[in-house]
Formats: C-alpha cells, structure tokens, sequence
C-alpha cells in the first residue's frame, strides 16, 4: 500500500526541481530594483539581507513565490512581499536564474 504523504512529497519535489530555469540576462535588468539591499550582483549590502548570488536557481524561485504568495513571516517578509508582488512567474524565474549564476 502507498502511503499518501509519500506520494504527495514525491510529486512536490518534482514540481520544486522543474519551476526556475529562467534567462539570467532578463533577471539582471529586473534585478536593479534588488540592488539596494542586496548588491548589484547579489552580495549583500548589510548583514541583515541575505546573498543571493551563488544561491540555488530553484530555491530563489520558490522563494519568491512564497513571499509573493504571502507564505513566509517575520523578518523582511513584508517588505520583500511588497517588492515582489508585481512579478510574474516568468519574473521570478529570471531573477533566480540571475542570482544563482552569480559567484558568491
């Protein structure tokens, strides 16, 4: 018998591994905004932000899907909420794809 929380864990993953794959060089121009607080090539201006660059293409997706989505709290999150509210998906995928291609 298939346990259910196995099956559904197995189908979040796949769908987690396959959301990013954006166009860096889109991100990079849409990325000027992000510059402020975390660098213009994504290495942070102050302890408080987190370095994006070097980050995983797909957890910087996710990411900002969540703060989109108003799933993630406290710290910066209502901040970052309002940043990337505006941002579609196609967005949010160049913006890590940008990030994750850059040398911490």
């Amino acid at each position: 018998m298939k346990k259910p929380g196995l099956v559904l864990s197995s189908i979040l993953l796949c769908s987690f591994m396959a959301m990013a794959k954006g166009d860096p060089q889109a991100g990079a121009k849409k990325a000027v905004t992000c510059a402020a607080c975390h660098g213009d090539d994504g290495k942070s201006t102050a302890p408080i932000y987190p370095t994006l660059a070097g980050q995983s293409e797909n957890y910087l997706a996710h990411a900002l899907h969540a703060y989109k989505n108003g799933e993630r709290h406290g710290g910066q999150a209502e901040i970052m909420r309002a940043y990337v509210s505006s941002l579609s998906d196609e967005d949010i995928a160049n913006l890590a794809a940008w990030y994750s291609s850059q040398k911490e």
